[in-house]
């Protein structure tokens, strides 16, 4: 155990500066019992029964399956690269911008390695992943960063929709755009292999519970008893993903709840940054995330935002740029240099490049 938790630190930036933070900030505000009423329970038990049933539907094969099945389907490079692309998109929105990723980068590496096309391969993967991060935006339960402002902004389930639906439509052009002028209308022709058969009860067994997820999100289901049912139900049918799932993601929240609980007790630096953030909150959202990732920067800025709105677009704009504005885009690095470790250059100036072109056009939009 002492050995699992040290590797999640050594592997995970974002949680170790989480921490030291979190330890830092107990010299403002000793620890006592108000430190739970920092932390969003509700925002956590969505992340992890989202995070249980995500990794249960991976062990079936489930989204291995439905890419599949979509590519076999595609004859051209043109169509290929958009399948790869709008799998990230579509399904960053259900399952969010992280899981896409792990799921779909091994999956459009291996393709375009079958194709001969490595000569596409930093700009398809840099396309894939800009598309996770921006479909993501879409829904409430896209990225973590959306589930906390969320349950934040007392705004119903349409009009966060109707708030984001402007940018991810923005955003499905340009990546069409960047798809029709980026690859040629060449025909591919490519064995996709048998596939693994699906256990479909428990496909169904994990829909069934996402469902409640969804409606818990929704205002419709109390968060306690979406987390005692999916508990519950998890233990009696396959208990091993309580120990399988990654929980740095929720440590790393606990850890950015207490931090942020404890520098509000500086008046000072609060009115400091309530002032910087007075009418700029997209702005800010943006610059911020640029340095230290979009779900941190949402954690911290949210409690002196006077628009959570605009704060949303912000820091959901704001995972484009830099290679951390959002940590999932470390994922598809990961895939590249691990594989390509000559690619590793060509990748993040044409990774930035494009990044920075999606956000300039959006934020204009």
């Amino acid at each position: 155990m002492g050995k699992r938790i040290t590797g999640m630190f050594r592997r995970d930036v974002v949680l170790t500066v989480s921490f030291v933070l979190a330890v830092l900030s107990c010299l403002i505000s000793p620890p006592s019992w108000d430190y739970i009423g920092y932390i969003d329970f509700n925002t956590l038990i969505i992340l992890f029964c989202l995070m249980l049933l995500v990794e249960g539907l991976r062990e079936e094969n489930f989204l291995q399956y439905i890419a599949a099945k979509v590519l076999s389907r595609v004859g051209t490079m043109r169509g290929m690269a958009a399948t790869l692309v709008f799998l990230c998109f579509v399904g960053s929105m259900f399952i969010t911008n992280d899981v896409a990723l792990i799921t779909f980068v091994p999956l459009g590496v291996m393709m375009l390695r079958m194709a001969a096309l490595r000569r596409k391969l930093c700009y398809t993967v840099t396309l894939m992943t800009v598309a996770a991060n921006l479909g993501s935006m879409f829904t409430p339960i896209g990225n973590p960063q959306n589930l906390y402002l969320y349950g934040l902004s007392g705004l119903n389930l349409p009009e966060f929709l109707l708030l984001t639906a402007p940018y991810t439509v923005g955003a499905a052009i340009l990546l069409a755009l960047f798809i029709l002028f980026g690859y040629r209308h060449r025909q591919l022709t490519i064995q996709m292999g048998e596939t693994v058969p699906l256990r479909r009860g428990n496909i169904v067994f994990y829909l069934v519970l996402f469902l409640l997820c969804v409606l818990t999100v929704g205002g419709f289901l109390p968060h306690p008893v979406l987390l005692a049912v999916v508990a519950v139900l998890l233990l009696w049918r396959n208990r091993g993903l309580f120990v399988r799932i990654d929980y740095s993601l929720i440590l790393t929240f606990v850890f950015f709840f207490l931090f942020v609980g404890n520098i509000k007790q500086l008046d000072a630096l609060q009115t400091w940054i309530g002032g910087a953030m007075a009418g700029r909150d997209r702005l800010v959202g943006v610059l911020v995330s640029q340095v230290i990732s979009n779900v941190p920067a949402a954690m911290l800025l949210s409690s002196y935002s006077g628009d959570l709105r605009e704060l949303i677009v912000g820091v959901n704009l704001g995972g484009l740029g830099t290679l951390i504005a959002s940590m999932a885009s470390l994922i598809s690095y990961r895939q590249v240099a691990g594989q390509y470790p000559s690619l590793k250059k060509r990748y993040l100036l044409l990774f930035t490049l494009i990044n920075v072109a999606f956000l300039l056009l959006l934020i204009w939009l």
